[in-house]
């Protein structure tokens, strides 16, 4: 089916292929689509529910039959369709969802009883019985479903991603596309232009225009050669934008790598782009759809534009005998083409009554056939189409008159244009029906974004291109460039088109479903005119409802050509107009994204990568036993010969109480807060006042969810008149910037605030103790470090060990306690330092273990060690924190009776009556003399359990029903070896009255 001359295939470059074992031929630049075309291969798939077969329909995207399994191995990727493959040499290719073999596939049995089987039969007849269900129809079906075969082996590609900002993104690379970056691109602004297909051009290369005197596929070559050459403009071909986002945040998908090889990271084989642009402009272009009509999905019925293209672009012409059925002027450009390649054309069947426009007429002096006023009613043929019925519409809309037989081996259909609206409609843009156009198109236009030529509704090529070159003009004055000379518009030799017909389907769809003969909505999911039926008269009527029900619109296509006839004939049933019917919701991705170009590099050791601190090797060298707190490696504690967990964390527990520690903090999340509105904002999330907090002081605060549960905790530093220095929870620091990003940007706009992530700016070296006070003045002579001086919860900035420093004094241990901040490289010289100047007070490194011990035993909370996303902070003994004179998130969420209670469950300490007995964490707590039988009423639990040198006993913090209420009372420990009696007490068991929080006395 090879033509002779013509394409744009490389006839120099022939390259094998095999497709379901069969070895073929095709040319470099053909798709496996064109590529089985060529070889005659007409039956490449059976459809998903009915098995019955299908061939190539389009020739893009929107292909909703022609899906195949690409490769074997591990690098086999199931569900791609034949129209998006490139060819390459040794391609293996397979149809799916077949057994034994595409041309005898078993499960074709099952259209013999299609008409058992309408919407909703699986929902009526296989959930009768839950039994059945579980052990006997889920397995089956299950084992019937899908497509394609995933495969079992890890994927051996490489995948990345790249991040890129620019003035203008163009997304879609054909005449408007073009147009637009070339305006764009003479003014300076930065460009990046996405097409979806190997060779930008779009449209141009399925039609033969011409552009004055030359062809207007050289005059796009032309323009693509400039911007290739300019350096303000990137050209990303093979590039699919697949969703669109706020605030112009766009994601696209780049097939980089030769399917032939395997790529490497030099050369991923795929990349994801994340664009984010000033100004937008979508050049998607418009989806050709069908019409409905008996047997529509029969191998050789094709929409027209996909034959242009195959024509045109491929030199295939896939029928010698070719009947053409339309309903508008596009398709009879179809027909001159492949009339003139060498096919005959049987005839053009219009359901226009008298359609008159210049393609018309030169279809009939080109002695074509032209039947207007009639309708294909039907396709026979089995494997491939014979002949089409055709019938005269009655007036009316009635049911068909007399039939006439047209012997024919292609029907080139086409049904109209539908705008590519998929992205405008992420945007959240609103749609609106063009009742000339018969289509929906853009309904507004935003000064961030413009939708011009075909996927604006404009099919005028002409009209496209000017409508491209005056919002190229707009967006690039928007962003401040002047504009240079625009490349001029060029002379389109478009003549007019005729206005199209209103044909979604062709009458008599009932009379012939009683026969046997479905009317196919959507081809990928076997969706029927009849389904649609029998979805109205259940009451399915909402075009949402009628989707899920039906299935139109689902699967990997995501109804890109059947969605509006869907929709116009759902409209016919309820006798309502098709805007009143409404349209689905499109979502991202536009087309199928695969998990590992999501993933990019960020899978095995890199999936969730570990971070470390700056003193991450020191720490090694000191024999450090290393635990995961969020993704950072935290020194656990440090082992000296000997020494199990328990020795060593009695040891440095003993040297923090009772002279000095040192604790690598770097972890602990920090935010950099800043905006003229950055005290209200932090009034407004966290429970206590912000607003008097002096510079060079520092506030311990508590934030909660909108549900009065707390979230986290932190202490935050003002740093200036405008600036703040939060502290998060170090697994929780990246949470808290995306929760209080979410109110900055959808409740509070209008807040001048700006947060910054500076966690790895900053290492923090904590040194606590009696002794650290003596330590920090060996490192910094010239700070003033009395009490008075250097208060409690305050800051100051000075040079610590030579190095520039912001010192803390904040206490996590109830010691006095001081955390020196510094320049992340700067951390490995600042721990050295401590550590010297520490030797003659015996400074000892501790890490987390030592650390919970310590702050277990004052009584302070870790959130997400104490609580679960049910405590208040009245559960936790916090009321102080809490305001009861301004808002806050959550704030109303405690007044609520439930949270009021004062049976619920709150923070008390625990000891045991034997100090040698041990409560593990999470174990429940019940009454001393909870009753024998079952279920025993449950207290609460336990939340944190350690042995204490200080008290010399075991101890425990944990959640009990009314704890507070209790203190002094004997509950026990339900524990596996027996229960294990426990006295409620405070949470602080060590310096209740906060006396070694200024050191020594005489310090």
């Amino acid at each position: 089916m090879r033509l002779p001359q013509g394409g744009e295939i490389d006839r120099g470059r022939p390259l094998a292929f095999r497709f379901d074992g069969r070895e073929l031929t095709g040319f470099a630049g053909d798709t496996l689509a064109s590529a089985l075309l060529a070889n005659g291969v007409r039956l490449v798939a059976r459809s998903f529910k009915y098995h019955r077969p299908r061939g190539i329909v389009t020739a893009g995207v929107e292909e909703p039959c022609a899906i195949v399994q690409l490769g074997r191995g591990a690098r086999t990727v199931p569900n791609l369709k034949a129209t998006e493959i490139e060819l390459f040499d040794d391609l293996e290719a397979s149809s799916v969802n077949v057994f034994p073999s595409l041309a005898f596939d078993a499960g074709a049995a099952i259209g013999a009883l299609s008409r058992f089987m309408p919407a909703g039969f699986y929902y009526k007849t296989f959930f009768a019985s839950q039994r059945l269900w579980n052990r006997v129809f889920e397995p089956l079906i299950r084992r019937a479903g899908g497509w394609g075969t995933a495969p079992d082996a890890p994927d051996p590609d490489c995948y990345d991603r790249m991040h890129r900002h620019c003035d203008l993104l163009v997304v879609g690379g054909g005449p408007c596309g073009i147009m637009a970056a070339a305006v764009a691109a003479a003014s300076g602004a930065r460009v990046v232009v996405a097409e979806a297909d190997a060779r930008m051009g779009g449209s141009l290369r399925r039609r033969r225009l011409r552009f004055g005197d030359r062809p207007a596929l050289d005059w796009a070559e032309t323009l693509l050669a400039e911007l290739a050459a300019s350096d303000n403009v990137t050209l990303l071909p093979r590039t699919t934008v697949t969703g669109y986002f706020d605030d112009n945040y766009l994601v696209a998908l780049e097939r980089r790598g030769d399917e032939s090889e395997p790529s490497s990271p030099a050369r991923s084989r795929q990349r994801l782009w994340h664009i984010r642009a000033r100004r937008v402009i979508l050049a998607c272009g418009a989806h050709e759809r069908p019409i409905v009509f008996a047997n529509n999905d029969r191998p050789g019925v094709m929409l027209a534009g996909a034959l242009g293209t195959y024509v045109n672009r491929y030199a295939v012409l896939p029928g010698r005998r070719i009947v053409v059925f339309t309903n508008n002027d596009s398709a009879y450009e179809t027909a001159l083409d492949c009339a003139t390649a060498g096919a005959s054309i049987v005839a053009i069947v219009d359901g226009r009554d008298d359609p008159r426009s210049a393609a018309v007429e030169a279809a009939r002096e080109r002695g074509i056939e032209v039947l207007a006023g009639h309708a294909v009613c039907d396709a026979h043929g089995r494997r491939g189409i014979r002949a089409v019925s055709v019938t005269p519409l009655a007036e009316g809309g009635g049911r068909p008159a007399a039939t006439r037989r047209l012997d024919c081996d292609l029907l080139a259909v086409s049904g109209g244009w539908n705008p590519a609206v998929h992205l405008h409609s992420q945007a959240q843009g609103r749609l609106r029906y063009d009742e000339d156009a018969l289509c929906f198109r853009p309904g507004d236009a935003l000064p961030t974004r413009r939708s011009v030529g075909a996927c604006n509704g404009t099919f005028s090529l002409a009209d496209g291109l000017a409508e491209a070159r005056d919002a190229a003009l707009e967006a690039v004055a928007a962003c401040g460039y002047t504009a240079g000379e625009p490349p001029p518009l060029p002379g389109v030799d478009e003549a007019p088109r005729a206005a199209p017909a209103a044909l979604w389907q062709v009458p008599g769809a009932a009379a012939a479903t009683r026969h046997g003969r479905k009317h196919f909505v959507d081809l990928q999911n076997d969706s029927s005119v009849a389904d649609l039926r029998v979805a109205v008269s259940e009451g399915f009527e909402s075009v949402e409802h009628m989707k899920r029900y039906t299935l139109t619109g689902f699967g990997t296509d995501q109804g890109k050509i059947g969605n509006v006839n869907g929709l116009a004939i759902l409209a016919g049933m309820l006798d309502r107009p098709i805007p009143d019917v409404g349209t689905t919701t499109f979502r991202p991705p536009y087309t199928p994204v695969t998990f590992a170009a999501m993933g990019g590099r960020d899978r095995g050791e890199l999936f969730d990568p570990a971070r470390l601190t700056a003193m991450h090797d020191q720490h090694v060298a000191a024999g450090a036993e290393f635990e995961d707190v969020g993704q950072w490696k935290r020194p656990w504690y440090y082992p000296r010969a000997g020494e199990d967990l328990h020795a060593a964390v009695a040891r440095e527990c003993a040297a923090v109480r009772g002279g000095v520690g040192v604790l690598d903090a770097s972890t602990l999340g920090k935010i950099d807060v800043q905006g003229a509105d950055a005290a209200e904002f932090l009034e407004r999330v966290y429970t206590n006042h912000w607003k008097k907090l002096g510079i060079g002081r520092v506030r311990y605060g508590v934030m909660c969810r909108e549900d009065g549960m707390v979230f986290d905790d932190g202490t935050t530093a003002r740093i200036g008149e405008h600036r703040y220095l939060m502290t998060t929870t170090t697994g929780g620091a990246a949470a808290v910037l995306d929760h209080l990003e979410e109110y900055l940007q959808t409740e509070w706009p209008e807040l001048r605030v700006r947060l910054t992530s500076v966690t790895e700016q900053w290492s923090t070296v904590a040194i606590a103790g009696p002794a650290s006070r003596e330590v920090l003045a060996a490192l910094a002579p010239q700070l003033d470090l009395s009490p008075a001086a250097f208060p409690f919860l305050s800051w100051q900035d000075t040079t610590v060990a030579g190095l520039a420093a912001r010192v803390f004094r904040i206490s996590f241990t109830g010691e006095l306690q001081y955390e020196i901040n510094v320049g992340w490289h700067d951390g490995p010289a600042l721990w050295s330092a401590v550590m010297d100047a520490g030797t003659p007070h015996g400074i000892t490194p501790y890490g987390t273990e030592t650390m919970h011990v310590l702050r277990a035993e004052k009584g302070f909370v870790i959130v997400g060690q104490e609580t679960d996303g049910t405590q208040t902070p009245h559960d936790l003994g916090l009321d102080w924190l809490v305001s009861d004179r301004k808002d806050f998130i959550g704030r109303r969420s405690l007044s609520r009776p439930d949270t009021a209670r004062g049976d619920r469950r709150q923070l008390v300490g625990l000891l045991p009556l034997d100090a040698a007995s041990f409560v593990p964490e999470g174990a429940q707590l019940t009454e001393a003399d909870a009753p024998g039988e079952l279920p025993v009423p449950m207290l609460g639990y336990v939340t944190s359990s350690y042995w204490s040198p200080e008290l010399d006993s075991h101890f425990s913090l944990a959640l009990v029903e009314g704890g507070r209420a209790r203190h002094g009372d004997v509950i026990h420990a339900a524990l596996s070896d027996g229960p294990v009696a426990l006295r409620i007490g405070s949470p602080v068991f060590v310096d209740p009255d906060n006396e070694r929080r200024d050191g020594r006395p005489d310090g």
